[in-house]
């Protein structure tokens, strides 16, 4: 349920105009976190409190979706084609994810506008990018992440079928890039460990939709990982295919970051945001459920059956 309806639920006297008031003020907290989006979804059972006597906060809006604040992490929903962060050191002009989350967080708190990556998500890669408002938050992040103890769960359109359900790429990644690719290493390679969960979460017409689960963080990890184990993401015009043209045609890669959770880095709850899935990719997918099947499985498929583990091959160059 939304917050704002949620609230009205537990103060039956509030209007629809005045639940969201009270919530852009930062006066309601579901499970001690505030939380600013009156249409952030609750779950059932969520502990939502509103306290009326609570300062307002500055009604200061971001450009970007938020999928949640508080006042030491923001995960906002970042759009394909946006940058995450910039490209250069002193970068020019560029319209990224940071400088509009540093834009808002500077108006929002004009005497502590910290705000630092601790992760990124490709250009054209959608969904739910989080970010540091302070330095112990930055700092327990950094650490979750290089642990990989991050819940981070992609959605996936990919052009063939897999002949199981779900599976495993454990396949260490090359460390150098060659023409703007990675890949998978081979014997003699500087390479670091990549390891990937895929499960079917559709069947299409042609192709499927697969949830992704990420058991390292690797540049270019999933995309890598699909198109070794022979299924190539929908539009992506480096490791997959170009899916054409016509109203239902991929224009980007078919990847979606919808789910990210870990244990907050600083009071220790539980924090997880869901990126709702954009418009281009339910067009997509739509389009795929009524498309004429592929001819055949999807070749050289070089996952394992999730469950079976391979042995892990050790590699120079793990710099993590």
């Amino acid at each position: 349920m939304r917050l704002d309806l949620a609230l009205i639920r537990l103060h039956p006297t509030l209007s629809r105009r005045r639940a969201r008031d009270v919530i852009e003020k930062g006066q309601v907290s579901v499970d001690g976190t505030l939380v600013r989006e009156p249409g952030q979804p609750v779950a059932e059972g969520a502990r939502i409190a509103w306290d009326p006597n609570r300062k307002a906060l500055s009604r200061v809006r971001c450009t970007l979706p938020i999928l949640h604040e508080d006042e030491h992490v923001l995960v906002i929903d970042k759009p394909a084609g946006l940058l995450s962060v910039p490209t250069t050191p002193v970068p020019p002009d560029e319209d990224t994810a940071l400088g509009r989350v540093r834009d808002y967080v500077a108006r929002l708190r004009p005497r502590d506008g910290f705000v630092e990556r601790v992760h990124r998500l490709d250009r054209n890669t959608s969904g739910a990018l989080a970010f540091a408002l302070s330095r112990p938050a930055r700092a327990g992040l950094i650490r979750l992440f290089r642990d990989h103890r991050i819940e981070r769960v992609y959605l996936a359109i990919v052009d063939r079928p897999p002949e199981r359900d779900e599976g495993v790429i454990d396949a260490p990644l090359r460390d150098e890039w060659v023409g703007g690719r990675r890949g998978v290493a081979r014997p003699g390679d500087e390479a670091v460990p990549a390891r990937t969960r895929w499960r079917v979460r559709e069947r299409l017409g042609a192709g499927a939709l697969l949830e992704v689960t990420l058991e390292t963080g690797r540049q270019h990890q999933i995309r890598v990982h699909l198109a070794h184990a022979g299924l190539p993401i929908v539009g992506d015009p480096v490791y997959g295919v170009p899916d054409g043209s016509g109203r239902g045609a991929a224009r980007r890669p078919m990847l979606h970051a919808w789910r990210l959770g870990l244990d907050h880095p600083v009071t220790g709850q539980r924090l997880r945001a869901e990126s709702p899935i954009p418009d281009d990719f339910s067009r997509v997918l739509r389009s795929r459920r009524h498309a004429e099947p592929r001819v055949g499985p999807a070749p050289g498929d070089r996952s394992v059956p999730s469950g079976a583990e391979r042995p892990r091959q050790r590699r120079r160059g793990d710099r993590r």
